[in-house]
């Protein structure tokens, strides 16, 4: 049998459009309290909201570690098909002053309102389209202060280990689940974290359940916009097996919720409301008495004991 091999045309251009060059730095440096009331130092990854506008028609915000912010906005508009020709962009112009980027096109972007009209919200990690409007909300959230217990942290991590059915047995999901001091309400696994959520949110809504006793838990990282969903769904505190961003740090500290990363086990490190923690599981050899003594004068102020 002969075998024809057919080689796609390829056409190469030397044109390149003008653009900025600025990209950041992917990290942030932070401190944190870890499993034996130890401030730590080190590193949490960036998280950049960045709003795209398309010959000055805002599309979308995309959040980002902004490390390439000019590759990112151009395979973007690609990928999405809303230009198809790199000769057709004139510029690209990123301003982390105003978190934006502005692409000029040579010609008008042939049936925009059509390709903008058909989204579907993918199951990916990156893309906050409602970034936005749920910032808006933040000032109008009131959280309770609530004091947790080290040792009831551990309790609560042993039982979630026992979930992520879906995972276990074919990998590629993310869990979440609403807990109440070491009982676990309700897990839920779904291809991307923010269904997680959601469907979570989707639970409380129905059965009339308010968050400010309960626990949020997710195998995923705490960006932004999972704090701000967190938040919005009444809960102080949130815990994460994975990582923590700067703008999920930032948001945090601005509406008190307690956060707690790279939770598995017995370990954790507190990102946000350390001083909410009684640290109750620390071998005495290890104990910080200082860190302790300044933690435990804190937690007698006005806290909601769990």
């Amino acid at each position: 049998m002969i075998k024809k091999v057919y080689k796609m045309a390829e056409t190469y251009s030397t044109y390149q459009p003008q653009l900025t060059d600025a990209g950041l730095e992917a990290t942030e440096a932070v401190s944190a309290v870890n499993e034996l009331g130890q401030v730590c130092n080190g590193y949490i990854a960036a998280e950049r909201a960045l709003t795209i506008y398309l010959n000055k028609r805002e599309i979308v915000t995309l959040m980002t570690l902004g490390t390439n912010p000019e590759l990112l906005v151009l395979g973007w508009l690609k990928n999405q098909r809303l230009v198809h020709d790199i000769n057709d962009v004139q510029s690209l112009q990123v301003d982390w002053e105003t978190d934006s980027v502005a692409i000029t096109t040579f010609k008008p972007i042939d049936n925009l309102d059509k390709k903008l009209g058909r989204k579907t919200v993918t199951t990916g990690c990156g893309q906050g389209t409602v970034f936005g409007g749920l910032m808006d909300d933040l000032d109008n959230i009131n959280l309770p202060r609530v004091q947790l217990r080290q040792s009831r942290i551990y309790a609560l991590l042993s039982v979630l280990n026992h979930h992520n059915d879906v995972y276990k047995r074919a990998g590629a999901v993310h869990g979440c689940a609403l807990c109440e001091d070491t009982t676990m309400d309700i897990f839920v696994e779904d291809v991307g974290r923010h269904n997680a959520v959601d469907a979570i949110a989707g639970h409380m809504w129905l059965h009339n359940i308010l968050g400010r006793n309960k626990f949020f838990y997710t195998t995923g990282r705490l960006t932004s916009e999972m704090v701000i969903k967190g938040a919005l769904m009444g809960i102080p505190v949130l815990l994460s097996r994975s990582g923590v961003t700067h703008m999920g740090l930032e948001v945090a500290q601005k509406v008190g919720v307690t956060l707690i990363a790279r939770a598995k086990g017995k370990h954790f490190l507190v990102y946000n409301g350390a001083e909410n923690i009684e640290f109750d599981a620390i071998p005495d050899s290890l104990r910080s008495k200082s860190l302790q003594t300044e933690f435990s004068q804190k937690n007698q102020q006005t806290v909601q004991a769990i």
